[in-house]
């Protein structure tokens, strides 16, 4: 069974979508005691860091998400939220990914929106069949910087995280969901791993 995380951040109900077009079932829950008993879990985010941290923090969420031992998905907000901390409200974060969240500078059009492809990519399991010139999905005002979890890097303004790995920790700032064929191959990707 494939848990998503609920809190209060939207595009749930486009990664469930992804997911079970995929043949997977999966749930929707805020109950940590099934979040620690699924095979995989995805913690998806659309919104704003603060307000975010806030929710999980009073639901105890954010103590059950750093505990988990199973392939676990962050994608675009939820990559920002598992890093230590955010300038999106000055936020202290999950502290999985030991980075920064900075705001792009405003020399260019932001939010980063639109199709992007990969800066550098380096060899994982979530990886597997993808390459440098693919393109994804990305809408974000933030960015996580680079740093030993990051696995593949994009550049928009300047080089940033697109995905990070720590342990069974995965993440996205872009949206597979929301990216065609090839972003439909990272998440299948992350769902065939072993648990």
């Amino acid at each position: 069974m494939i848990a998503i995380v609920k809190y209060n951040a939207g595009n749930i109900k486009s990664v469930q979508n992804a997911v079970e077009n995929l043949g997977y079932e999966c749930i929707i829950t805020d109950r940590p005691e099934e979040l620690f008993v699924a095979d995989k879990v995805i913690f998806p985010g659309v919104g704003e860091a603060s307000t975010a941290m806030r929710h999980l923090r009073q639901s105890h969420l954010d103590e059950a998400i750093i505990r988990l031992r199973q392939p676990v998905l962050g994608i675009c907000l939820g990559l920002q939220l598992l890093c230590k901390e955010s300038e999106e409200g000055n936020t202290s974060c999950l502290g999985v990914f030991n980075t920064t969240v900075k705001k792009f500078p405003p020399k260019d059009l932001v939010p980063h929106m639109g199709w992007n492809n990969f800066s550098t990519v380096n060899n994982s399991e979530i990886l597997a069949g993808i390459e440098l010139n693919d393109n994804m999905y990305y809408v974000h005002s933030y960015y996580a910087e680079n740093c030993d979890n990051t696995i593949a890097s994009c550049n928009y303004i300047h080089n940033f995280s697109s995905i990070m790995q720590k342990d069974n920790f995965y993440a996205t700032q872009f949206h597979p969901e929301k990216s065609g064929k090839i972003g439909m191959k990272l998440l299948n990707n992350f769902l065939n791993l072993e648990s």
